[in-house]
């Protein structure tokens, strides 16, 4: 246990606990005499590693007992887990994966941060486990033995790759024919299927509030008297605030009156509201309006449009810290309603983000969303077309918003925030960064902030943009800032 002090404290008080904590494991037991030897030291030290995780305390012949890695803090417990999956390679994959599993099903509450890490190692594993499918080959007779669940091809599968010899990929029994007969689903024709949402569990509801966002208007909806009424009330009462026990009760009737009586959320929304309230109001409103289901999406993304939206997209001067502390703490539960509802409304502004709203983007992706999922909304964002973009918002507020993204300084600020987050960006998202700076290298020819975007693209994506060194060259030889020679310098070395 002593030896592994060190470790520990690296995942206690590391701000990049991850690449520390590699670099004290190759440091701390790098064997420099044969490379057999060092392997073996290897492989010893992470086995004792995570034998020292899920070491069993107070078992009993009847219990099964709590392992040591669920005696430390939730966010030491978290930070290990995502060394874990940073640093997989290391370990035994079998061993990673019984670990995870072993945290997910555990009988006690597990804190949310643990189980998304315990989730993401799973993920992790599951990619590395399936790098081997690409180089099979499906007539020849031998097994792997160390496979796991999941792992291996079907029979029904390799009976159908051996019957066809004329294949898109050799693995997978589709022939050229049948792709190209297959109906494309990269455009939509009409509005409500470009709300659609196409995740299991979740088509349901979009289609419900794609269904209620083609009325123009809340005063298109027939909506009864008594609702009106009701309605009129509340909108009375939210632009007055008298305490925060009052707050509470006038969120209640919201919810009342939008989900228990039969209403029409966004022509309720829009008859109250509730985005001209004040800010503590607001923020009062958001941590009272929530159902405690975090799969839900419908009634947590209308709580984000119809309360914290309309005040961001107007936002000029840095966003109160009651109003944001309140929208991060909702969206650490609500993903996926921040992203549809806040986040993609946000940068689809008509006039472009700007700095104030670029942090507000920045803060809610760096602390609610993971990097993978980062990544995916990144990739989205800026690889489909303007017809396939998917977002919530109130009929009332779609003049704020624009038909394409708007490229600002704060735009490009806003990806440098995100790489510099370690977000790791798929190829076609670089590809359309790496477009857009050509096309607007001499308009931003001398902005510092575009030019820093090109010095951390080139340190953070080098890999990726190999095939991309002329193009980004001219680009930059348009721009005259003091990052400029930094930016040539760094591209003559790939």
């Amino acid at each position: 246990m002593e030896s592994w002090v060190p470790l520990f404290d690296i995942f206690l008080n590391s701000p990049t606990p991850e690449t520390k904590a590699s670099l004290w494991l190759k440091q701390s037991f790098n064997v420099t005499s044969s490379s057999l030897s060092s392997t073996t030291t290897t492989t010893t030290t992470t086995t004792s590693f995570l034998s020292l995780l899920r070491k069993p305390l107070d078992a009993t012949a009847t219990t099964k007992g709590v392992m040591y890695i669920q005696t430390l803090p939730p966010m030491l417990q978290s930070r290990i887990l995502s060394f874990l999956a940073f640093d997989n390679k290391r370990f035994c994959t079998g061993d990673l994966a019984r670990l995870a599993r072993e945290i997910l099903s555990a009988d006690q509450e597990v804190d949310f941060w643990v189980k998304r890490a315990a989730r993401n190692l799973l993920d992790v594993l599951s990619v590395s486990n399936y790098e081997w499918i690409y180089g099979l080959n499906l007539d020849s007779s031998e097994e792997r033995v160390d496979h796991e669940e999941f792992e291996s091809v079907p029979a029904w599968l390799e009976s159908a790759a051996s019957a066809n010899n004329d294949l898109v990929l050799t693995w997978l029994p589709l022939s050229p024919d049948e792709l190209i007969s297959r109906p494309s689903f990269g455009a939509f024709e009409s509005r409500e299927d470009s709300f659609s949402f196409t995740e299991e569990g979740l088509e349901e509801d979009f289609r419900e509030l794609t269904d209620k966002m083609e009325v123009d208007g809340a005063a298109n909806v027939t909506i009864e008297a008594e609702f009106l009424a009701m309605a009129a009330s509340l909108r009375t009462q939210v632009m007055i605030f008298e305490s925060s026990a009052q707050t509470v009760a006038l969120a209640g009737e919201i919810r009342q009156l939008c989900l228990d009586k039969g209403g029409d959320p966004f022509a309720v929304l829009g008859l109250i509201e509730p985005w001209k309230a004040d800010d503590e109001t607001a923020s009062v409103l958001i941590s009272c309006l929530s159902t405690g289901n975090e799969d839900e999406l419908a009634w947590p993304s209308q709580v984000l449009c119809s309360i914290v939206l309309p005040k961001l997209l107007v936002l000029e001067e840095p966003a109160p810290r009651v109003l944001l502390t309140s929208t991060i703490e909702y969206c650490k539960l609500r993903q996926r309603a921040a992203v549809y509802a806040l986040l993609t409304p946000l940068i689809l502004r008509s006039e472009g983000i700007n700095n104030p709203i670029c942090d507000v983007i920045t803060r809610i992706v760096r602390e609610c969303l993971h990097p993978a999922h980062a990544s995916a909304f990144c990739q989205k964002l800026l690889c489909r077309g303007k017809d396939e973009w998917r977002f919530i918002i109130l009929p009332c507020h779609q003049c704020l918003m624009s038909a394409e993204l708007v490229w600002t300084e704060s735009l490009f600020n806003l990806f440098q925030n995100i790489l510099n987050h370690n977000v790791t960006l798929s190829q076609d998202s670089i590809d359309h960064l790496v477009y857009r700076v050509q096309q607007l290298a001499e308009r931003f020819s001398n902005s510092l902030k575009f030019g820093n975007f090109l010095l951390c693209l080139i340190t953070k994506c080098a890999p990726l943009l190999q095939s991309h060194k002329l193009f980004l060259t001219e680009a930059v030889h348009c721009t005259n800032t003091f990052v400029t020679k930094s930016i040539l310098s760094k591209l003559a070395n790939f």
